[in-house]
């Protein structure tokens, strides 16, 4: 026990002489390894990541759920979506279960019941009912090319209310909203369809009556019911005939935003859209949405497009929280609720079109808008270079010459250090500070003299200064003075010498000028390289 003890004790000691940085990164690799035990080691741990990747599966991006469960894994997956999908349609729709005698008459206000709140404990929704289903029309964008919000097109035909409608390809998940999947019926006139009209497909639609239809019908088995509206989606039916559809668990589609179409014995069509991937609202199950429209008293229901899709709007505005990080996305149809139906004709905008583009990153205006605003932030806020600070600057100080008459005024010259012919050293030691000759104020200007051989005698200039070469001396002449503060430069010698980079002085500089005019100054400043 004592050796437990004393073991523990240590590892304590060991571990507290660790660093913050040594302590942080072993806690975490240890919360890796047990998370990983965790999803990877236990059933539980499994029903998580197929649950995480049958949410995946849900989105324009279904082929990374093999991060949670390997590529076999989730083409299983895929495929039994949509195996449940076709099984869930197998059941017959008695359409004699809808009493159409028994739905009120309202008018034109009273086309549609208040919003009402729908909440479970990941998510939270809005839903609507529409008293008078033969008031609700499949409309489809207005301009070729590309889909239309849901909100302008209510705007665009006065429309009360409406939803998303069927689905389309949507490449990066930034289509255009203008290449359906399947077909768009408005009108009894298929409007747009990829298929003979003999295929069946899963269709959400209503009959002239006002019928709620759900689930596979081809385009002359439609006709034959009288069908005036219809959209295409591939989901499975949630509501049969009075009872809910057999989804297998969740049958694979996971946790997204949602909408749904739901149709009461009276004939009352039900509006549900359910916000998610939010951090208020997650999104539901396929399992939950059965549950809210059994609740509602849905005799049939099905799914329409969900995912960025998913909104609900009223008077031209949208209630819900589009999970599209651009807001409302460019919708190739939806279901709207209009007080003058038959006053809507939809526009025919894929005719004689042969090859659809479906867009995508290169051209959605949102996202280029986004793009174009980062690079402009980029310009404005560059990132800082480092800059090279030189290790030593050379500074030069010179004591003041006696206080210069009135009649002088001080002058900067800016001396420069040239390289000799055979100069010798690359160290040049400062000068005593010069002092001008000439009687007037000086205006001394600098020229460089070749140097000798390192040493030597002054030799007077023609101002009554000095040049020479070999070790630097200021002789006094005239009787000004003036203060210099010089500012080393190095400037190559004309007549050749030591190579480029060194530091080689041969004398002091000359300041040539006429008697009473120009003094001469001599200073060779410290040069560091």
């Amino acid at each position: 026990m004592s050796t437990a003890v004393q073991l523990l004790s240590q590892t304590r000691r060991w571990i507290g002489s660790w660093s913050w940085l040594k302590k942080g990164l072993s806690v975490f690799t240890l919360l890796i390894f047990l998370t990983s035990s965790f999803l990877y080691l236990t059933p539980l741990g499994l029903s998580i990541r197929e649950f995480l990747a049958e949410t995946v599966i849900t989105t324009q991006h279904r082929d990374w759920a093999w991060i949670f469960v390997g590529s076999a894994r989730r083409d299983d997956m895929v495929r039994l979506s949509h195996e449940l999908t076709t099984s869930s349609a197998v059941e017959k729709q008695d359409n004699a279960m809808i009493n159409h005698e028994a739905r009120k008459k309202r008018n034109a206000d009273e086309l549609i019941s208040s919003v009402k709140e729908v909440n479970g404990k990941f998510w939270k929704g809005k839903l609507i009912e529409v008293y008078d289903p033969t008031t609700i029309r499949v409309v489809t964008p207005h301009k070729a090319g590309e889909g239309e919000r849901i909100s302008s097109m209510s705007k665009r035909i006065g429309a009360v209310a409406g939803i998303n409608g069927g689905g389309f390809i949507d490449p990066d998940g930034l289509g255009n909203g203008f290449a359906p999947i399947g077909l768009i019926m408005s009108d009894y006139q298929p409007i747009y369809t990829d298929t003979d009209d003999d295929t069946q497909q899963n269709i959400i639609g209503i009959t002239e009556e006002g019928t709620l239809l759900v689930g596979m019908y081809s385009l002359n088995e439609l006709r034959m019911l009288n069908a005036k509206e219809a959209v295409s989606f591939l989901a499975p039916r949630l509501v049969a005939n009075g009872g809910a559809t057999n989804l297998n668990g969740d049958g694979g589609w996971g946790r997204a935003p949602r909408t749904a179409v739901g149709q009461k014995a009276d004939g009352t069509i039900i509006f549900l859209a359910i916000d998610g991937r939010s951090a208020t609202s997650l999104g539901a199950t396929l399992k939950e949405v059965q549950d809210i429209l059994l609740a509602e008293g849905a005799i049939n229901a099905g799914m329409m497009d969900g995912g960025a899709s998913t909104e609900l709007v009223i008077n031209h505005e949208v209630v819900t929280n589009p999970s599209s990080r651009y807001g409302e996305r460019r919708l190739p149809s939806g279901f709207l609720v209009l007080d003058e139906p038959d006053s809507y004709k939809a526009d025919r905008v894929w005719d004689g079109i042969t090859k659809i583009n479906a867009g995508g990153a290169f051209d959605h205006p949102d996202f280029l808008r986004e793009q174009e605003e980062l690079k402009r932030r980029a310009l404005l806020n560059p990132t800082p270079k480092p800059s090279v600070t030189p290790s030593e600057t050379p500074q030069t100080s010179h004591t003041p010459s006696p206080t210069p008459t009135p009649s002088q005024s001080p002058t900067t010259p800016k001396p420069s250090t040239t390289p000799g012919n055979a100069g010798g050293g690359g160290t040049v030691s400062p000068a005593p500070t010069p002092t001008p000759s000439g009687t007037g104020t000086p205006k001394p200007s600098v020229s460089p003299t070749p140097g000798g051989t390192g040493g030597g005698s002054p030799t007077p200039g023609t101002g009554g200064g000095t040049s020479g070469t070999g070790s630097p001396s200021p002789t006094p002449s005239g009787s000004g003075t003036a203060t210099a503060t010089p500012k080393p430069s190095v400037t190559p010698s004309s007549t050749g010498g030591a190579p480029a980079g060194t530091n080689q002085p041969t004398g002091s500089p000359s300041t040539t000028g006429t008697t009473g005019t120009t003094g001469t100054n001599t200073a060779t400043p410290p040069k560091t390289n």
